[in-house]
């Protein structure tokens, strides 16, 4: 499956510098407001050392990681709900995500001058959350029309749907997210054609000056006060340090960049792990003579739907599965040796993949 994460945010927070930072893609940065006409598109590994490991025990080069893709979507602003700034066209982009990275400017800079006048991510945050809650309610109250017309006409089957259209209002006109109202699977189908931008996990990302890589400033303390009640992950990412060091192509020269600042990994390798754990998502590996990959699916997905993300034809001919645990391979070193200590099992289409599987996939079409 391919996960795909919008970066949202009002203008001039560093979202196209993270973006710089975790695309091969690089896309042009400004100091100025809605110069962006378009949303930029990019390719990031996800990282994973038991990929590289298992491609070292089998003796095979030809390494493909698990990819997301990143939208980064032109700064929003009060009033995009109804086509102020970049407008309705953003809004769209947004909808075509399947989680949002929502870059909060934690930082001060006399050159580079905030919308508003003043750095407040917290205020930053509200103003993009009531902008998706709007356009949200649009779409709601246009479907309950539409609903409203057909139950008054005699389709009473649809008055279940009205009212869970008329819950999903009322949370909205309470200032609440579509994500945490309290619904199960089966009513939430009934919006599932509005794509309801509020809906979307996210996860914030503060963006601090290099001083406040490790530890945040009073900014970030203020956007943990305010997520507090959200319960909404958070992450403190210094978006210039880390342009920086995704400049350098020697990987020793990154780890000596990272070690001077203090930090064990990129920022941007975190944030791509937590986009995983908030979509709960995990992967994978396959291996062959050509090369070793890794493939992510939903947690909670058995192996012939796991089959089915590497070929359809793997899914509709499904005939067992053969299974190692990567723990299993990487201590006992080979397949070989995994069979003989009884650590491969073959299995129907009804397990359910754990996080670090090595598959082989056997079927017939």
């Amino acid at each position: 499956m391919s996960l795909r994460c919008g970066i949202t945010g009002i203008a001039n927070v560093g979202k196209t510098t993270i973006f710089n930072c975790l695309s091969s893609t690089r896309a042009e940065s400004s100091r100025n407001a809605f110069t962006s006409t378009r949303s930029n598109i990019g390719l990031i590994n996800v990282p994973d050392k038991r990929l590289y490991q298992l491609a070292a025990l089998v003796k095979q080069e030809n390494i493909i990681p698990a990819t997301v893709e990143i939208v980064d979507i032109p700064g929003l602003t009060k009033g995009s709900s109804h086509g102020e700034g970049v407008g309705n066209k953003f809004l769209a982009d947004i909808r075509n995500t399947d989680a949002l990275i929502h870059v909060l400017r934690c930082f001060d800079d006399e050159s580079l001058p905030h919308i508003d006048g003043t750095v407040d991510p917290v205020r930053d945050m509200e103003t993009i959350e009531l902008e998706l809650l709007i356009k949200d309610l649009e779409s709601v109250e246009k479907k309950i029309e539409k609903v409203e017309k057909v139950v008054k006409a005699g389709e009473k089957k649809l008055k279940h749907d009205l009212d869970i259209l008329l819950r999903y209002k009322e949370h909205l006109e309470s200032f609440q997210p579509a994500r945490t109202i309290m619904i199960d699977n089966q009513e939430k189908s009934v919006v599932e054609d509005l794509f309801l931008l509020t809906a979307k996990p996210v996860l914030y990302v503060c963006n601090v000056d290099e001083t406040s890589a490790i530890n945040g400033n009073h900014y970030v303390e203020s956007v943990k006060e305010a997520l507090r009640e959200k319960k909404s992950d958070m992450l403190i990412l210094a978006g210039w340090l880390e342009a920086d060091i995704a400049e350098l192509d020697d990987p020793e020269d990154r780890r000596a960049f990272l070690e001077d600042a203090g930090l064990s990994e990129p920022g941007a390798d975190r944030l791509v792990r937590s986009a995983y754990r908030m979509l709960n998502l995990i992967s994978f590996f396959t291996y062959g003579p050509k090369e070793v990959k890794a493939w992510t699916i939903r947690q909670g997905t058995n192996v012939q739907q796991a089959a089915g993300v590497i070929h359809s034809d793997m899914e509709r001919g499904f005939i067992r599965a053969e299974v190692i645990k990567f723990e299993d391979y990487n201590s006992l070193g080979s397949e070989h040796a995994c069979k003989v200590a009884g650590k491969l099992s073959v299995e129907g289409k009804n397990y359910i993949v754990e996080d670090g599987d090595v598959i082989y996939i056997r079927f017939n079409v």
